[in-house]
């Protein structure tokens, strides 16, 4: 049986090997509150991963993660800058205002879902010392970005470097940082604190946890209210050890590269066929686990009549987005490319 569902990876289970460690701490007692042995030895295989202290806030979810970070990196008068497109302007229903109070999100334009330099440097002092104004404070990045592109190394170096000029801080929305990771064979050292990120939203749930994601912090000075913030979120879990367990098993004998490897590995299979079809394009430069393209009005209602499942109707006509995950095979694929090609073929008889 086919899984035609390519709305989006957290349709996709969760690992065995993470449902088994969670199974695995159902018997015994444990210290509540994160002081148990699963979340310690998060925190040091993390540190291992980012050769460097850090310290590790476990939530539940990503929306979570990136509130609480921006709101440790600024005041209720700050601004956030970030890409036009990211979730945290698009998909978190104002979380970010709502955890830090009311700063304000600034979104700003750039091709592939990405932040231009040019266009940020402009950004960056805007109303500097006005008092009418909001106080540029933080750069947001999305890495991978919402359209599946990524940043290179040297891309996030120069947009931090232009953060770091006029005093702001560097946050990272990694939902699928694992995903951009892998795609661009970097150290998870290289691409963070090495890059000028002081606070990592590190996704998982996308990549095979069930609620497990991570804060991150290479900027330790922001730990203690940050630990605060995480309890007066409610999202300092009593029994915190069934999400560390998943962390635990998501990091160990590189499970959390593994799955990304897959799931990115079948985008680009997908985005492989759809370039061979005639009338179908692929849109921007795809690297992760998501791409978008463009298909006829009624390839579109074939497909979802069929059972496929995506996104189609929220950006211009005839624009869709399709994600692969870690459980999509190679055969849900040329699933789907063959009822793609169908349709055209019917479409252009």
């Amino acid at each position: 049986m086919f899984e035609r569902v390519f709305s989006s990876d957290n349709t996709a289970g969760v690992s065995p090997a993470i449902v088994a460690a969670i199974a695995g701490q159902a018997d015994g007692r444990s210290a509540p509150y994160g002081a148990d042995a699963a979340t310690e030895r998060v925190t040091a295989r993390l540190r291992e991963v980012f050769e460097c202290d850090l310290d590790v806030l476990i939530v539940s979810t990503g929306s979570a993660a990136n509130g609480l970070a921006l709101a440790a990196l600024t005041p209720p008068w700050g601004s956030v800058l970030c890409h036009g497109d990211s979730h945290i302007n698009n998909d978190e229903a104002g979380a970010p205002e709502f955890f830090t109070n009311g700063a304000k999100l600034v979104p700003l334009p750039g091709d592939d879902a990405k932040l231009h330099p040019d266009i940020l440097a402009s950004a960056v002092d805007r109303g500097r010392g006005d008092v009418h104004s909001v106080q540029p404070s933080v750069i947001s990045i999305t890495q991978a970005t919402e359209t599946g592109s990524v940043y290179s190394l040297a891309e996030l170096g120069e947009l931090s470097g232009i953060a770091r000029s006029s005093g702001l801080a560097v946050h990272m929305d990694g939902a699928r940082f694992t995903n951009a990771l892998v795609s661009i064979g970097a150290a998870p050292a290289d691409m963070t604190w090495r890059s000028g990120i002081d606070i990592l939203s590190f996704g998982a749930t996308k990549n095979g946890t069930m609620n497990a994601e991570a804060v991150v912090v290479f900027d330790r000075s922001k730990t203690e209210e940050l630990r605060f913030r995480q309890k007066r979120a409610g999202q300092l879990s009593s029994k915190m050890r069934f999400q560390a367990a998943q962390l635990d098993a998501y990091l160990a004998d590189d499970l959390w590269l593994e799955n990304a490897t897959h799931a990115n590995r079948m985008a680009a299979h997908l985005a492989h066929g759809l370039a061979s079809i005639p009338g179908v394009g692929v849109l921007g430069s795809p690297r992760a686990n998501m791409l978008f393209a463009t298909l006829a009005e009624s390839t579109i209602s074939t497909l979802l009549a069929e059972g496929f499942s995506f996104y189609h109707d929220r950006w211009e006509p005839n624009r869709v987005r399709f994600v692969t995950a870690f459980t999509t095979t190679e055969a849900d694929v040329d699933d789907l490319l063959s009822a793609i090609v169908a349709s055209s073929l019917s479409r252009l008889n």
